[in-house]
């Protein structure tokens, strides 16, 4: 798991688990984390793929301003997963239109 555990100058406190679906898998993400940081965590770095070259897509501005990290989200397409909080029993898929799933 990819995440900050300890820290010299940040105190890092234990935050509830909170269980999400991603692509028919039950995973872990932790309160406070958008889909996108739970889901790098799991060393997921593919959020999408580019309509015309079908180029793998990740985390990119963290801001909400491009689109490099939509998936599906219950079921409503293109939701930017680095501004969305995550919520328990979320299910998070790629978009299964563009590319494969990596």
């Amino acid at each position: 798991m990819n995440r900050i555990l300890t820290h010299p100058i940040i105190d890092v406190k234990p935050r509830k688990k909170i269980r999400f679906i991603f692509e028919g898998m039950e995973v872990e993400g932790l309160e406070g984390d958008t889909i996108a940081s739970a889901l790098i965590a799991h060393g997921v770095t593919t959020m999408a793929y580019s309509i015309k070259k079908q180029r793998p897509r990740g985390f990119y501005c963290a801001i909400g301003n491009c689109a490099s990290c939509e998936m599906n989200v219950n079921g409503i397409a293109h939701v930017r997963t680095c501004i969305t909080p995550l919520e328990e029993d979320m299910i998070v898929n790629r978009d299964s239109s563009q590319g494969q799933n990596l």
